[in-house]
């Protein structure tokens, strides 16, 4: 979960130096390269204006041609040399940029791959896609073409100013009077400005989680006909973000007029003061007023750039938050030391995992919860147990194979394997010995062949087609267009239900796992495809450490432990028989079933 974090609208150079421990200083010499060609480029715009001067000086007032060619040969050259010059600073510009949300995106993917499951439970999809590509392009905006128009602008601006005050410096001092005001007018601003962006952002998080449910769920939308509720859901958000953008406009663009007319200021003291100038020193009022003209762009485009600096203070802020933000379950540095961790393992120093599991005095609670869930909670499951997990929905089944997998820790007390507390081998370890079978399949876009390669992908083609077989999914392969190479489409979207479990089963099969945990693996396939799933269980778990959560109590008659929960605690537990004589709530459960599956029996 993202620590919560107090307003950040005074962090020092608008939160750029906590981004810079990210970029690792990859990019500090193309940056340098990028800030001396704009430089260069803009010393000799400065230096179009001082020719100008000598022009009509020396040209026109003198009265005399006696050097043109060499004026025509300067200023050609002094104007192709800016121009290559802001060519190449342009051309790194977009270099920078490309590289920076190249690297940015792949460093907070990669550190989402790091995190528990409470943080994709508790931020939304949009929230996090919001993350991953719209503040990273904002970033690399900032560290591309906001430094190189910054470095030419601001470089005008200076090199103008040190210029007219070598020249004429009480004009110039005249001129400089408007930038006290601008420093003024900008730390009036600078407060709202950040606090309207960083609800835009906010915003616009929920407009991408809209596009993202619209999509996604677009068969559910249809089915249950609320398209109409979905559209105003998101004409309100679109209609927040109208609002709010437009009174962030409104703030830049008052903002951005008041300061045109600071500038302008300049222009006008030039023509009041210089006029006397103008009759003695042609050439230097000209020069006065081409500085004063051009140093127009350069204040107005600072202070857009300072606006927009302030907005991308709320992406830096968000981005930075999120790689900060730590995993609730971590491997201690001597673990990651010996086994590596999920990018760069070292197997070499894995022991083989032989499935016994241990719960040694466990206490827990969820993250973002106040109850505890299990207190002081005791287990032996050894190696080759079959071990199913009952109750109603929703009642908490999950929490169990939670902590054996470790995708949360114990707040209190130990999960041994096989004998060692779990946290003692890292994570992958773990993850690697566990086939895992979830209640609703999941498959990447690719081929079937590329989804059950995830499961192993040093599986031969015989070690596909035996574990097909072993899970009665022959038949389904066949059928496809083109076997093993047919694509399944988005999240296997163009096979059936039934057929993605079947797949998603050989897919956890064929990494040969030492645990495997079936998640109401049948609760959402039809009959036909149940018993056959229900058919390889009975031959999978053999030889196997097996969790089984189901809803369906008929289908763990035969296992070797049953746990009965009940509102987020384990209430009973004992074999089926053990649990009917006792007569307690797995029978109620148990009969309630029997009768409404005898009822529909006796119906259809």
């Amino acid at each position: 979960m993202e620590p919560k974090t107090e307003d950040k609208s005074s962090l020092p150079f608008f939160g750029i130096p906590k981004l810079l421990p990210y970029l690792k200083g990859h990019y500090r010499w193309p940056i340098l390269q990028m800030v001396f060609f704009g430089i260069l480029g803009s010393a000799m715009d400065i230096f179009q204006p001082v020719l100008q001067r000598f022009a009509l000086n020396h040209f026109v007032s003198g009265g005399t041609l006696d050097v043109l060619p060499w004026f025509i040969l300067i200023y050609v050259t002094v104007i192709v040399f800016s121009a290559g010059m802001n060519y190449l600073n342009a051309y790194l510009a977009l270099k920078i940029e490309v590289s920076v949300d190249r690297d940015l995106r792949g460093l907070a993917f990669t550190h989402l791959q790091t995190l528990s499951f409470s943080y994709f439970n508790q931020n939304s999809v949009g929230y996090i896609h919001s993350r991953v590509m719209s503040d990273t392009s904002r970033i690399g905006v900032l560290f591309s073409w906001s430094i190189a128009e910054g470095t030419w602008q601001s470089a005008y601006l200076f090199g103008a100013i040190i210029v007219m005050l070598v020249i004429n410096a009480r004009l110039a001092l005249l001129v400089m009077l408007i930038l006290p005001l601008i420093v003024l007018l900008f730390s009036l601003f600078q407060a709202k400005l950040i606090r309207v962006n960083r609800q835009v952002r906010e915003i616009n998080s929920k407009i991408t989680s809209d596009f993202n449910e619209g999509i996604t769920g677009a068969k559910t939308i249809k089915t249950l006909a609320i398209e109409e509720i979905m559209e105003q859901d998101f004409v309100k958000d679109t209609s927040d973000m109208r609002r709010t953008a437009t009174r962030a406009s409104r703030l830049r663009g008052l903002f951005a007029s008041t300061i045109t007319m600071a500038s302008s200021m300049g222009l006008a003291i030039v023509l009041w003061k210089g006029g006397i100038l103008a009759a003695e020193d042609v050439g230097t009022f000209s020069l006065f007023m081409s500085y004063a003209q051009g140093m127009m762009e350069p204040v107005r485009w600072i202070i857009d750039c300072i606006s927009d600096l302030v907005t991308t203070q709320v992406n830096i802020e968000r981005l930075t938050r999120l790689l900060e933000t730590r995993s609730d379950v971590t491997d201690t540095p001597e673990v990651i030391e010996k086994y590596g961790d999920s990018f760069e393992p070292k197997k070499e120093n894995w022991e083989e995992i032989r499935g016994d599991i241990v719960f040694d005095d466990v206490s827990f609670r969820y993250p973002d919860g106040d109850e505890m869930v299990l207190e002081h909670f005791n287990l032996n499951i050894p190696f080759g147990t079959n071990l199913a997990i009952v109750g109603e929905t929703g009642a908490g089944k999950s929490t169990l194979v939670n902590l054996v997998c470790r995708f949360y820790e114990p707040t209190e007390g130990r999960v041994l394997i096989d004998g060692r507390d779990a946290r003692e081998r890292s994570q992958l370890w773990l993850h690697s010995a566990i086939g895992y079978v979830l209640q609703t399949p999941h498959l990447f876009s690719g081929t079937v062949r590329e989804n059950l390669l995830y499961g192993n992908p040093g599986a031969t083609e015989a070690d596909i087609q035996r574990v097909l077989e072993l899970v009665s999914a022959t038949d389904v392969v066949d059928h496809l267009e083109k076997g093993l190479d047919t694509d399944v489409g988005e999240g296997g979207d163009l096979l059936s239900t039934g057929e993605k479990q079947l797949l998603s089963f050989a897919r956890a099969i064929l990494t040969d796992p030492k645990l495997l945990v079936l998640d109401e693996a049948t609760s959402s396939v039809d009959t036909i495809t149940e018993q056959k799933i229900q058919a390889a269980i009975e031959t999978i778990i053999k030889g196997r450490t097996s969790i089984v959560i189901a809803h369906r109590l008929s289908t763990v008659v035969n296992a070797d432990c049953i746990l009965v929960v009940r509102n987020g605690k384990i209430v009973e537990q004992g074999t089926h028989r053990e649990l009917l004589s006792r007569g307690g709530y797995y029978k109620e459960l148990f009969t309630r079933q029997y009768e409404d599956e005898a009822t529909r029996a006796v119906l259809t």
